[in-house]
């Protein structure tokens, strides 16, 4: 398993799946270690996964100061690996709150992005998260599901702040509630760092403004993949994403949910291999 040190000393491992060119992929979670990424329904087929996992997640040690999870702190991580791998320009492909991370270091490291994917990403970083509509209208749509009686109630409430995260809930992050589903589901505690989590996103992480703002000049080409199916982020917030971008394009894969390599990996590995290609 190859290592490297971040700046601050703190040694930060990487996984790497399949052969050819290297494409970096950041783990979402946040803070989940990139196991849960796989190979990305069978990605690795077309190009070498360089999966990242992030400070105090994985293989990777724990920083000797928390206050590093901060989103933007971890950028010089990845600018780190960048370096680690001695590429001039990178692919980089980022799912959910990685996300945020891949835009704040493409705000940042402009021309060090040769192609952009991100994969059912909120943009946090942007200063536009996912509302509580979104993700009501998508559950909604999974009303003929068996578990969808049990499910809903408990999501609204979580929605509104009078319940809990509930794992009753969990199939509405997913296209397709079958095996496969839930045995990503039944890892996400064990791989997820809930303090580093708690810190990713907290004051002083973003400056949504100023990061439209670079972005606005990014040259490289943007792919935004959204499910059908997914509230957070809609297809609609995945639309109003690419309008930051000179150069982006938004696909959405029919019926998938936040993990869309789980519930069709056929196309998605079609479309973002094109896109890569």
């Amino acid at each position: 398993m190859p290592t490297f040190p971040a700046p601050d000393g703190t040694r930060l491992a990487f996984h790497e799946r399949g052969e050819g060119e290297p494409l970096i992929v950041l783990p979402g979670g946040p803070m989940r270690a990139s196991a849960y990424l796989g190979n990305l329904g069978g990605l690795d087929a077309h190009r070498r996964l360089v999966l990242l996992d992030l400070r105090g997640t994985g293989e990777s040690g724990v920083p000797a100061d928390p206050a590093t999870y901060r989103c933007d702190r971890l950028v010089d991580d990845v600018e780190a690996l960048r370096i680690r791998l001695g590429l001039e320009r990178m692919d980089l492909l980022a799912h959910s709150a990685g996300g945020s991370l891949a835009l704040l270091y493409a705000a940042r490291y402009p021309r060090r992005i040769a192609r952009l994917a991100l994969v059912t990403a909120t943009p946090w970083a942007l200063g536009w998260p996912a509302t509580a509509d979104d993700r009501r209208t998508a559950a909604r749509m999974r009303a003929s599901e068996p578990w969808f009686a049990e499910a809903f109630p408990a999501f609204e409430a979580w929605l509104d702040g009078s319940g809990d995260f509930d794992p009753v809930f969990v199939p509405f992050f997913h296209g397709r509630w079958d095996d496969t589903a839930r045995a990503h589901a039944d890892r996400e505690e064990a791989e997820t760092n809930d303090e580093a989590a708690d810190v990713y996103g907290g004051d002083g992480a973003y400056d949504p403004e100023a990061t439209r703002d670079a972005l606005a000049r990014l040259a490289a080409p943007v792919l935004v993949l959204a499910g059908g199916a997914d509230g957070g982020p809609s297809p609609a917030l995945a639309r109003r994403t690419v309008g930051v971008f000179p150069h982006a394009e938004c696909v959405v894969q029919p019926g998938a949910g936040h993990y869309p390599w789980l519930d069709d990996p056929e196309w998605f590995t079609r479309r973002v291999s094109a896109f890569f290609s």
